[in-house]
């Protein structure tokens, strides 16, 4: 089943941030349709996405995530419209998630108490904010009088992309977003987490698809190591529980309790690594990248896990082998 492809740098930051318009065009010239990444303690995402477009003027672009505690929706706005008003001809993606407490936390920020209050409010004001017209909100969160987006309107608008995990934000980005990013989740828990989004409505479904063409022997430590990061968050944890995958969450935080690290970390099965954190040859990824096509995924975004001693081209092979599956 043939899918819209992106692919992010998000994984791929340990290469410098200067390849990453080098990736935007490896990316364009193989037939990627978008090119994102994240925003936590590194780059700039606005920053990083502006030198990518121009080395890779018609690839989408997207920011997956920035988190909405760190950005009120006011300067969301102006760097997304900002972004968009420069590369007229392609879609700016503007994610937007809540991000976890050890994120916050570097930046002196305290977790919100009510996340889905917070980010219907977030969503609410940049869609103001999109409008062009001025703007008076008074909201728990957020407020604004008189706001009025200085840039000249452009034909197209930035998209809102949810961030969403669990049931109730799936749900509010279905409602209130245009599309929503599913991430960390295996194909076989795609069908579920559409469904919840489906009872908010029709958005598009984005998914980041995880994957590696290197050497299980090789890789897996690296794999594991990178899944306990996720399973000792809260919000993936309860994903992953529910994705039948909570034997390994429960035996990993009991292990870590008792300060076992390394228990923790080899209670991450295989199986968990490979239904999430995939490695194999080209032909395997392929298989795996088109399983969340067939899942029901609208738009597929590679996130190539550099595992190895050369890194560029695992990273390089990654992608060559996920953008095969769209041909």
């Amino acid at each position: 089943m043939k899918t819209e492809m992106g692919v992010t740098f998000g994984s791929l930051g340990v290469l410098g941030t200067k390849k990453a318009p080098g990736v935007a065009m490896q990316a364009q010239e193989l037939g990627f349709e978008s090119f994102w990444t994240v925003e936590a303690t590194g780059t700039d995402a606005f920053t990083l996405l502006g030198a990518a477009s121009m080395a890779a003027p018609k690839l989408d672009l997207g920011t997956g995530i920035i988190p909405i505690q760190l950005r009120s929706p006011t300067l969301a706005a102006m760097s997304a419209a900002s972004l968009q008003a420069l590369n007229p001809e392609v879609n700016t993606l503007l994610g937007v998630g809540v991000s976890a407490p050890g994120i916050l936390t570097q930046h002196g920020i305290d977790a919100a108490e009510k996340p889905i209050r917070l980010m219907r409010e977030y969503v609410a004001l940049l869609r103001e904010c999109f409008s062009g017209e001025q703007v008076n909100f008074e909201g728990d969160y957020f407020s604004t009088k008189k706001f009025r987006l200085g840039i000249k309107p452009v034909e197209k608008k930035p998209k809102i992309i949810m961030a969403a995990l669990n049931p109730q934000m799936l749900k509010l980005a279905g409602e209130i977003a245009d599309g929503v990013l599913l991430n960390y989740l295996p194909a076989t828990h795609v069908e579920p987490s559409i469904k919840r989004v489906r009872e908010g409505g029709n958005a598009k479904i984005y998914a980041y698809v995880h994957a590696s063409v290197t050497d299980f022997e090789k890789a897996q430590s690296s794999a594991r190591r990178d899944l306990f990061n996720y399973a000792m968050a809260d919000g993936y944890a309860r994903m992953f529980s529910e994705a039948g995958f909570a034997d390994e969450g429960s035996e990993l935080r009991e292990k870590q309790r008792n300060r076992d690290r390394e228990g923790a970390l080899a209670a991450i099965s295989e199986e968990m690594i490979q239904a999430i954190d995939f490695i194999g040859s080209p032909s395997e990824v392929k298989q795996f990248v088109s399983s969340y096509a067939e899942a029901g995924v609208d738009h597929s975004i590679l996130m190539p896990m550099p595992w190895g001693e050369d890194r560029n081209k695992v990273a390089v092979e990654t992608m060559e082998a996920a953008i095969s599956s769209t041909k």
